[in-house]
């Protein structure tokens, strides 16, 4: 799923690896840069990204990743996929009956997450 994230956010512009945390982080999606760069080494091994330095006003060149054109068809594929797992996850949410709420905390125990323990 990190993929198709990370495969949304550069069909629309090139970014470095900062930005594609940021707007992740933007989204609610917090990933880390050892989890990024694995992946988007990965990316580029496999024909889907490709990357240009940059020269940066605020210190060294930045290494900037884009959508190949394999990159783009893979994504289309990617996003068909997606829309039939969520056409069919909302078929199905339909069918069945509403999930019950989750059941209240106790007062004991929240009392006992808000007591800090003696030493």
């Amino acid at each position: 799923m990190l993929d198709y994230c990370v495969l949304l956010l550069l069909s629309r512009e090139s970014c470095y690896a900062n930005d594609i945390i940021t707007r992740l982080k933007q989204a609610e999606l917090i990933v880390v840069e050892g989890t990024l760069y694995p992946l988007l080494n990965r990316l580029k091994k496999d024909g889907l990204l490709s990357y240009e330095w940059r020269e940066s006003t605020q210190g060294p060149p930045r290494k900037y990743y884009a959508l190949t054109d394999a990159g783009t068809e893979f994504l289309c594929g990617m996003d068909s996929a997606w829309n039939e797992l969520a056409r069919t996850i909302s078929l199905l949410k339909s069918m069945s009956p509403q999930l019950p709420p989750p059941p209240p905390v106790s007062s004991a125990a929240s009392d006992a997450e808000e007591t800090p323990s003696a030493p």
